[in-house]
């Protein structure tokens, strides 16, 4: 197969369908409208970057291309996007057209025409005639959500999920739907692309399970290990009305959160299996693809390379916000000591050097975790100058260890994750130590905690640099 044009590379699936082309082999261009912000991904090397915009000037990009992949919208960009879609997409068809391009793959939205679609599905209708229209082979694959951390879908069902343990719901929670997971959508892209058999159509693809969005928003909390959440349901709680709230509560802007909550009052189930059947795709249950999309989450990581973690880990391509709330609360420090004395001044703290400042307040903590059934500081260190990466240290443990780099995470029984780190480095006259400690709360409980303890942040935090910056000096003055 020739070269493949990716468009999108940098949003939520063209990010993630990348790397996977390039695992199959192929040549992969991407078009984009700011290449720079592609420079954090882990593959850019690995392709070619057309810099361009799909309403704009297209001839260098589409030059020598086997496939061109639509996974471009404008959702909430303004009261004109449906109009903008539509004439990027005339644009692109055209000029897919001109270059000879074997075929166009386009992600489209579910929905039955005469079901009185929103606006939104709507326009993923329009925009997949649009791209048949050249005459250019099209292959759109429809799809209703789509579970995996970073979507704007699910991101909205986990902030309502996590946050609220009761919620009043409107008429649309009954609708049925078919998510799919990620993993399963990009499959279904690469076969569609990489297929050497003549291909066209619209395909509707989806899991296995026809589900409510009450059933999902109960299947998310079991797989969350939240307590079951209370759905009351309300008939006047019309979908503008919702969008509001949703854009109060999550991070999904009120904008797109009208056109997605307006697209959930319509049924987006399959009318038959052709997908699975042309693309030999046997998609997962709600039930697997909820556990996998909350595992990078509840691991707190985002990796480094693509390779490092399965089809829905966090990548560089994804909203900041994705993967849940992340509360911080981040201090800095600089010293007159070099910046090894500092470092070593950092790994000395805890067991019987203590926590500095605050040293009731870490005590008192200490024996809550102990009554509550965890840790507590009992456990100390190994040893009090010498540091290793996986050793306990009171109700931490230590999880990355480098020079002028530690990273701590909690062990100590709490509602979310926690953690706390450190960083060094060299500035004239000195060195600088950044402080960072960070809690991914874990439903209301965790945010109720993060609010309680963050007064006393105050107190504990700054006393925790003060000393440090004591004992790099008392480490310098014993060295004279």
């Amino acid at each position: 197969m020739g070269r493949i044009l990716v468009t999108g590379a940098s949003g939520y699936v063209g990010g993630r369908l990348v790397p996977r082309l390039i695992a199959a082999g192929l040549q992969v261009r991407v078009l984009a409208r700011t290449p720079a912000k592609l420079a954090v991904a882990p593959w850019i090397e690995q392709v070619e970057v057309s810099p361009g915009d799909v309403g704009g000037d297209l001839d260098a990009a589409m030059q020598d291309v086997d496939v061109a992949v639509y996974l471009v919208h404008s959702i909430g960009q303004g009261p004109n996007w449906r109009q903008r879609e539509l004439a990027d997409a005339q644009n692109f068809a055209g000029a897919a057209a001109k270059a000879g391009v074997g075929r166009i793959v386009y992600l489209g939205g579910l929905g039955q025409v005469d079901d009185r679609l929103s606006p939104h599905l709507l326009s993923r209708h329009d925009v997949g005639q649009a791209l048949a229209a050249s005459g250019v082979s099209t292959v759109e694959l429809r799809a209703g959500m789509i579970l995996g951390s970073g979507s704007a879908s699910f991101e909205m069902l986990r902030y309502l999920v996590d946050t609220l343990p009761i919620m009043v719901t409107p008429r649309w929670v009954t609708t049925k739907g078919q998510p799919i997971a990620i993993a399963d959508v990009l499959t279904y892209l690469v076969r569609a692309i990489s297929d050497p058999a003549p291909i066209s159509g619209v395909f509707e693809i989806g899991g296995p399970n026809v589900i409510t969005y009450a059933e999902l928003m109960t299947s998310y909390a079991a797989a969350a290990g939240l307590p079951r959440r209370r759905l009351i349901p309300v008939p006047v709680l019309t979908p503008g009305l919702s969008a509001h709230w949703v854009g109060l509560v999550t991070p999904v802007p009120a904008t797109l959160a009208a056109e997605l909550v307006e697209s959930l009052v319509n049924e987006v189930t399959l009318c038959d299996d052709r997908a699975e059947r042309q693309f030999d795709v046997r998609p997962m249950s709600v039930r697997e693809a909820l556990a996998r999309a909350l595992a990078s989450q509840q691991r707190g990581e985002v990796p480094s390379r693509f390779t490092d973690a399965d089809a829905f880990a966090l990548t560089p391509t994804d909203p900041s916000w994705a993967g849940g709330t992340l509360l911080r609360d981040e201090r800095q420090r600089d010293f007159d000591t070099t910046p090894e004395l500092a470092f070593a001044a950092v790994t000395r703290i805890g067991g019987t050097n203590g926590w500095y400042g605050g040293s009731l307040l870490w005590r008192v903590r200490g024996w809550l975790d102990i009554i509550a059934g965890g840790p507590g500081l009992r456990r100390g260190r190994r040893d009090q100058d010498d540091l290793r990466i996986g050793e306990p240290l009171d109700f931490w443990r230590v999880e990355e260890l480098t020079p002028g780099h530690l990273r701590l995470r909690a062990e100590m029984l709490l509602p979310g994750h926690a953690w706390l780190t450190f960083d060094v480095t060299p500035i004239p006259g000195g060195c600088r130590v950044h402080q960072l400690a960070e809690f991914r709360p874990h439903g209301l409980l965790g945010r109720l905690y993060w609010l309680a303890v963050a007064p006393f942040h105050r107190f504990v935090f700054p006393a925790l640099l003060r000393g440090i910056e004591r004992d790099a000096k008392d480490l310098a003055d014993a060295r004279k």
